[in-house]
């Protein structure tokens, strides 16, 4: 029995390795296609800060040496998902892109931030 939680938990781990690499991904691709004025830029220089923090912060939680560690790594992964919603709604309530550009970003986004927030609350107890 313990060996199959171990095994889930792996699996766990590795995708959400995966899924927050992706996001950073999708967010560099999707970052592509804003318009090249002075705000835009801004915007986007944030988005991709936020969103490549979250995958490498995730990565790092990943490779934490202590709980404390591991608890720390975690909370900087919800501020910057947090963040890249932010920028993800900004960047649609100024019409720089519309909302149908980011309505999957934003999703899958709020789905990661969900997790991890949970993930957080859990190691907290422990």
């Amino acid at each position: 029995m313990e060996e199959s939680r171990t095994g889930d938990k792996q699996q766990f781990v590795e995708r959400f390795r995966q899924r927050t690499k992706q996001l950073a991904l999708d967010e560099i691709l999707f970052s592509k296609d804003l318009p090249k004025t002075e705000e835009a830029t801004i915007m986007k220089r944030q988005l991709l800060r936020s969103a490549t923090s979250v995958a490498a912060n995730y990565r790092a939680a990943c490779r934490a040496r202590s709980s404390a560690e591991f608890y720390s790594k975690l909370s900087i992964v919800i501020e910057e998902a947090d963040e890249t919603l932010f920028w993800l709604e900004l960047l649609s309530e100024s019409g720089t892109t519309t909302e149908a550009k980011v309505a999957e970003l934003k999703r899958e986004t709020t789905e990661i931030l969900s997790v991890m927030a949970k993930a957080r609350k859990s190691a907290s107890k422990n």
